[in-house]
């Protein structure tokens, strides 16, 4: 980019930025050699981030080369950005994968599907992007990234997350201070200051042509700071006798925040329809030169309207008219008169495209207008239809702002919040909830206003005054509208077990029978949460007895669903119901399809969620390496949608059965500080649930009561009923028969209550150690066989363990043996370190020496290596599998030939095989 003169044919001999410009040849030295990768440019206006991606295209030659450069006039847009990046590519949307181009061409309008979940257009985006690189290595150079629009951006960041393998090179340059820089916070960044003092001077000299006095040019570096544009523009501007140090310089200098001024000075000295063209530009895309020139001819504009501005420096030379510095552009649009800004608005809604024309026409109106605001709230529904929630906000609020009548305006004012509320932009929903506020009429107008506010909350984990402020919103609806009063009782119901007695204004139980009393089951599709929320509510309300039928029938339904929908609170209610019922099986099966429904639309937080309530099932049977592969997947999948990691706390209860102290502890104090700050009781009940399991691995039953008593006295609904057989244990070794009795009365109502295997195999192990004589035998054997029914591998070999133990005290030794044996096996096997320790020890004192297992690990795969072998072992073809692990072919073929090489293999077919051996143990004396 030319800075430095207007006459310069060349752009100059880059001086300085030796860091930046490494940091760039790597970059490209790793998309030479097959790989992928990612830099931010960061810094103010005119310090040389535009200079910087110049350089690179310089540097990438031998490189596919594609640029896009963020205009602030189209950041109202949904997925216009990225449209204008990807279209040289669409020639390829065939190649992509069914769901993948549906997403894509319902994001840019090609076709009228319904709209996809964003990080589906993103995998799409970046399947399209590698599968072009794939033919030639690929740069993609993205300017200005302060004025892409958030969808774009939002795609183009995830894209950068999901790199690997792809021969494609992500650089992307914006100023700071933007909130739409966060987008781009998770990946590489390098923020540019001022050139050092003798390359701010060098760069001043080379930049004048007469004398240059020494003192001078320190002066004009320390007043720029070393801005290079700013140092250049004073090299043309100042007089040669200020410049010699003859004359005095001008006070003050144009620093960085002169600078737009100084542009703006320099386009209002050229004729008045050159200045008009230059706003006409400023307000349309470099790349849609057919839009520019059809509003041109609208406004009598002719090509020979830029000749002055090229001469002044102000656009560069060459066919396609192009401002020199993206600095002058946001110069020139600020400088216009709100008429003039209105009369090329007009000719831009003249000219353009039905998406654009009622924002133009928006733009170009003079106050309120209920016709234009019509065509915008139209215009906001195609917006939306598109999966371009931010582009329907923006669009809404200005319908708003051009509505004359008050409750139409908070109406619209309350639509836009909630399109802001599910592109994820909390603060803007904040803003526009006390625009509209002054407005509401009606109990509608109120109720919807209160429940965007309570979802603003929970999306941020606050629950505390949720379920108050929703329950008031109900009274206030009164019999008006029943459908609007159930979601917010279901929603208030969520909030209440999540906050328990931390809630402020009501209790749980208060809500749950309001939420219990006014469910009337209508006809819904088998995917409904409905009568889940109805069936934990009763539960709640009314006692287990009426609440466990209505929530077994519930599971059952969702059971049948051929299909489906999640959202956000519906993996971790399933996964709450299928532990009051101690219904592992219902569990599994629908967290599996939340699973599979998550992946196959993309919707990568709640495939993260439900992921991780999966991962419940997967250890209590036993499965510990492929829970750990379930959180390594969630958290891959949370990283890749921008979410910063904040701890392995969800891993708490697998830390326990492991027996990772340092990292159970670390959880549990993350656990305790999330619940004091917002009052999520949940936690404690994890907490209490992970300590008791580690403590009585570990023999110390007393620690594991007291966390079990703190959790015990709240009766909660969630991870209660499921912690009464430990504490059964736990009270009777510690010697309080008081907090056991407790524990079994509890159990003895529940477990039959439930009926399924794993209730009644607990309460059959919770009677047996409650029995003092040789009825215990009978009763382990009954838990046994329960336990046998259903996948909960690890209660069976704990009762195996109990039963071993008692069986020794008894001095059966041979008897004991055998199931003593069989539990350390287990345990071992699996990992299960305080268990496994217990049981050998046990098992040494019936006279035999225990053998351990050893882990083999020769061919250490990393996690993402694991899940690509797993499923290529599946028989999964690899597209398949970057389908579901939301990466590319590419990425996939790398890390199989990783774990080809790590596994001394030349086929896929010999996978299963070598896994199986990957993770088998081997037997040595202990």
């Amino acid at each position: 980019m030319v800075w430095s003169g207007v006459h310069q044919a060349a752009t100059p001999p880059m001086i300085g930025r030796h860091a930046e410009r490494a940091a760039i040849g790597r970059l490209l030295e790793s998309v030479r050699d097959g790989f992928s990768a990612v830099l931010v440019l960061t810094g103010d206006a005119g310090v040389g981030k535009s200079r910087l991606l110049e350089y690179a295209a310089q540097s990438a030659q031998d490189l596919t080369v594609v640029r896009l450069v963020g205009v602030e006039a189209e950041t109202r847009l949904g997925y216009g950005a990225l449209h204008r990046l990807l279209r040289p590519c669409l020639g390829r949307l065939s190649a992509l994968p069914q769901r993948q181009r549906e997403a894509l061409n319902a994001a840019f309008g090609l076709t009228d599907g319904s709209p996809s979940d964003r990080h589906l257009v993103g995998l799409a985006a970046l399947s399209l992007l590698s599968d072009a690189a794939t033919a030639a290595p690929m740069l993609c150079l993205v300017d200005d990234v302060q004025w892409l629009d958030r969808e774009s951006a939002e795609t183009l960041a995830f894209v950068g997350r999901r790199l690997y393998a792809d021969c494609l090179g992500l650089l992307f340059a914006g100023r700071d201070g933007t909130d739409d820089h966060d987008v781009f916070g998770a990946l590489p960044a390098l923020r540019l200051e001022g050139l050092a003092q003798g390359e701010a001077q060098a760069l001043l000299a080379d930049g004048v042509t007469g004398h240059l006095d020494r003192a001078v040019a320190q002066r004009l570096v320390t007043g720029t700071g070393g801005n290079p544009l700013a140092l250049l523009e004073l090299a043309v501007n100042l007089g040669s006798e200020q410049l010699a140090g003859v004359a005095p310089l001008p006070e003050p200098l144009p620093l960085n925040r002169q600078l737009e001024e100084h542009f703006r000075q320099s386009a209002a000295q050229l004729p008045a329809d050159t200045q008009t063209l230059l706003l006409l530009m400023a307000m349309t895309p470099t790349d849609d030169q057919a839009t520019l020139w059809r509003a041109a001819g609208a406004l009598g504009l002719s090509i020979r309207s830029a000749t002055p501005a090229v001469a002044a420096g102000i656009l560069k030379r060459g066919i396609i008219a192009e401002f020199r510095h993206p600095l002058i552009r946001s110069a020139v649009h600020s400088a216009a008169s709100a008429g003039e800004r209105r009369r090329v608005q007009a000719a831009l809604a003249a000219t353009s495209a039905p998406e654009r024309r009622a924002w133009h026409l928006a733009e170009a109106t003079h106050g309120p207008d209920d016709s234009v605001a019509a065509e915008l709230e139209a215009a906001s529904e195609r917006a939306q239809t598109r999966g371009g929630y931010s582009e329907q906000a923006l669009v809404l609020t200005r319908a708003a702002e051009m509505t004359t009548h008050p409750g139409k305006r908070a109406e619209r004012y309350l639509d836009a919040a909630a399109a802001h509320l599910a592109s994820g932009n909390l603060p803007a929903v904040r803003t526009l909830l006390e625009l509209a506020t002054p407005d509401l009429t009606g109990p509608t107008a109120r109720a919807h206003a209160t429940r965007l506010r309570a979802s603003v909350e929970m999306v941020c984990a606050r629950p505390r005054e949720v379920p108050a402020m929703l329950l008031d919103a109900v009274a206030d609806l009164g019999t008006t509208d029943p459908v609007a009063s159930w979601a917010l009782l279901r929603e208030a119901t969520y909030a209440a077990i999540m906050g328990g007695r931390t809630i402020t204004g009501t209790t749980p139980r208060e809500v749950a029978k309001a939420t219990a009393d006014a469910w009337r089951e209508p006809a819904l599709p088998a995917w409904s949460p409905d009568p889940l929320m109805a069936a934990l509510a009763r539960l709640i309300a009314y006692g287990y007895a009426e609440g466990a039928p209505a929530l077994a029938a519930a599971l059952a339904r969702l059971r049948t669903a051929d299909e489906l929908q999640d959202h956000s609170t519906f993996s971790p209610m399933v996964s709450l119901a299928g532990d009051e019922l101690w219904d592992i099986e219902a569990k599994r099966a629908i967290l599996g399809k939340l699973v599979t429904a998550n992946r196959d639309r993309g919707a990568l937080h709640g495939l993260s969620i439900a992921l991780v309530a999966l991962t419940t099932v997967e250890i209590w049977d036993g499965r510990f390496a492929a829970a750990e592969s379930c959180y390594n997947e969630a958290d891959d999948y949370m990283a890749a949608i921008g979410y910063s990691a904040s701890g392995d706390f969800h891993k708490a209860l697998l830390y326990a059965w492991t027996g990772r102290e340092a990292e159970l502890r670390a959880a549990v104090t993350t656990l305790r500080a999330m619940s004091e700050d917002l009052g999520l009781v949940l936690n404690r009940r994890w907490i209490g649930q992970a300590l008791s399991i580690f403590e009585i691995g570990r023999g110390r039953y007393r620690e594991a009561l007291d966390a079990l008593l703190a959790v015990f006295h709240y009766d909660p609904l969630v991870l209660g009923d499921i912690n009464l057989a430990g504490m059964v244990e736990a009270g009777l070794r510690a010697g309080d028969r008081k907090a056991a009795v407790m524990a079994m009365e509890r159990m003895e109502e529940r477990a039959p209550l439930a009926g399924t295997p794993w209730a009644l195999g607990l309460l059959a192990r919770c009677r047996a150690l409650m029995t003092d004589g040789d009825g215990a035998e009978q009763l382990y054997q009954e838990s046994i066989s329960q336990l046998e029914k259903v996948p909960v591998a690890v209660e069976l070999a704990w009762s195996r363990l109990l039963l071993g133990e008692w069986l020794r005290r008894r001095r059966r030794r041979a008897d004991a043996r055998v199931q003593l044996r069989s539990a350390y096996e287990s345990f071992e096997s699996w990992g299960a370190a305080p268990f496994a320790e217990r049981a050998r020890v046990e098992l040494l004192a019936t006279g035999e020496t225990a053998r351990k297992r050893t882990v083999d690990t020769r061919f250490d795969l990393t996690p993402q290596e694991l899940h690509v072998a797993t499923r290529a072992a599946s028989g999964l073809t690899n597209a398949e599998i970057a389908t579901q692990l939301f990466v590319t072919t590419s990425t996939i073929e790398f890390h199989l030939s990783r774990v080809f090489r790590k596994l001394g293999i030349t086929s896929r077919k010999q996978i299963r095989r070598k896994l199986r051996e990957a993770v088998a143990v081997t037997q040595a004396d202990g």
